[in-house]
């Protein structure tokens, strides 16, 4: 009979191996939630976040502008005073006038923001050193634009794809029924796959907004337990019948 190589085929050193990893990319996944937690939470003048965060962020708040957006979102922690919030938002309720501009905002823009939001920054980030690159932003929030959400789909569609792969592997050492398994192998390639198409569809229908965090849940529940029930039946899971075909 045909013996599909298990866990328990493993030496020390491999499953050490394999534990890092797995541990590592556990904590990888966490502090990307960190980091979407804070670039997200706030967009809707409220604390935490939520759906209508989500909205915002690639479907706009379209009776605000991009400017004013990002100050009551992403950017809100990057000003030194919430007086330099209303000042600018003054500026923008004022009509954008220049001699303003120069007299009051752009002293703020110099102190807070373009050692980001400058071309020499190299973070690929809107620039904020002069007039007319501020007033391109105070037009409606539409939020992310296509440029932006097509340069982020590629690094997460390469990157992801590696990291749920080399999982993958690890994962189908374990023992159980194979299509159980063969399932959980492929859900979380469909949900990175409906979560990235769902940035494009909240674009146009806010409501896709849902989608984007229910398909980005459903890749964080499926990465977690092919990571738990990978660790588990590598050291503490005893075999009680001859392993089964993958």
């Amino acid at each position: 009979m045909t013996h599909w190589k298990r866990f328990e085929d493993c030496s020390v050193s491999e499953k050490l191996l394999d534990t890092i990893f797995l541990l590592t990319i556990g904590l990888g996944y966490l502090f990307a939630l960190g980091h979407m937690y804070y670039s997200h939470e706030g967009r809707d003048g409220q604390a935490g976040l939520s759906v209508e965060d989500i909205k915002i962020a690639y479907y706009g708040e379209h009776q605000q502008t991009r400017l004013g957006a990002a100050l009551n979102g992403s950017m809100a922690g990057n000003l030194e005073f919430p007086e330099q919030k209303q000042i600018i938002f003054t500026w923008i309720e004022n009509g954008t006038d220049v001699d303003e501009f120069n007299a009051n905002v752009a002293p703020i823009m110099s102190e807070n923001c373009v050692a980001c939001h400058s071309s020499e920054s190299g973070m690929g980030l809107p620039s904020l050193t002069n007039y007319e690159e501020v007033m391109k932003l105070t037009h409606s929030d539409t939020g992310a634009s296509i440029q932006s959400l097509v340069r982020v789909s590629h690094i997460h569609l390469f990157g992801i794809a590696f990291i749920l792969f080399f999982v993958g592997r690890i994962f189908i050492l374990c023992e159980m029924p194979p299509m159980v398994k063969r399932v959980m192998v492929v859900v979380p390639f469909i949900a990175i796959l409906l979560d990235i198409l769902s940035w494009y569809a909240t674009k146009v229908i806010p409501g896709f907004s849902y989608v984007v965090i229910a398909s980005g849940g459903l890749m964080g529940l499926s990465l977690a337990a092919q990571i738990l029930l990978s660790i588990y039946q590598m050291w503490f899971y005893k075999p009680r019948v001859q392993p089964i075909e993958m």
